[in-house]
């Protein structure tokens, strides 16, 4: 979360952390020159919320920012890991965070789930060039409004198709991790042979 905050922040987005605790929020938003307070201080005014939360937290914050997200589209990055077996691959009841967020939001909700295999390291480093796709799920008519704001983290997106297809995403990111201590190194996935991007 850090890091996309100082990526957005950098690229001209107006930038609001929220947190359950608002001394909390604030705190951190302060670290980052942005402004922060509780979940309903940063959703204020939002056009788009970004859920940036360990597995473990997901259904919590997403009950509690439910009555928040009206109107709104929720981009949810959250890989379903389970410590410390985060190097496997652990398929969640509803088989992705984000189609588990969908349920929880309901019918009217409108999830986005991207960002699965960026390094947060990579992302906090503002003079990294991230290598690697950006894979976006979701609505046809949501995903394809968030990829130039996800592009504005200086990174490629394409659009990956339904929110369906998130439960292949999500569980590409453990095999990432096992590939990284393997051999070393910050695995991604660049996607070769498209004619157009």
């Amino acid at each position: 979360g850090r890091g996309l905050a100082l990526r957005f922040h950098r690229a001209g987005i107006k930038i609001r952390i929220g947190s359950r605790d608002a001394q909390r929020g604030a705190q951190v938003a302060g670290d980052l020159g942005v402004t922060g307070g509780d979940y309903a201080f940063a959703l204020t005014g939002a056009d788009v919320a970004m859920l940036c939360v360990p597995y473990g937290a997901h259904r919590p914050v997403l009950e509690a920012i439910k009555p928040l997200l009206s109107g709104r589209i929720l981009i949810d990055i959250t890989v379903p890991l389970k410590p410390p077996k985060v190097r496997q691959v652990f398929l969640p009841e509803g088989q992705a965070a984000a189609l588990e967020a969908q349920l929880i939001l309901g019918e009217d909700g409108r999830v986005v789930a991207a960002l699965h295999h960026i390094s947060h390291t990579h992302l906090a480093d503002l003079d990294h060039t991230i290598v690697g796709d950006v894979l976006v799920c979701g609505a046809k008519a949501d995903r394809e409004q968030m990829l130039p704001l996800i592009a504005k983290l200086g990174v490629d997106v394409l659009d990956a198709g339904p929110l369906r297809n998130t439960v292949a995403l999500e569980a590409m990111t453990p095999v990432l991790l096992h590939l990284n201590r393997k051999y070393g190194g910050s695995a991604s996935l660049r996607i070769e042979g498209l004619q157009s991007r």
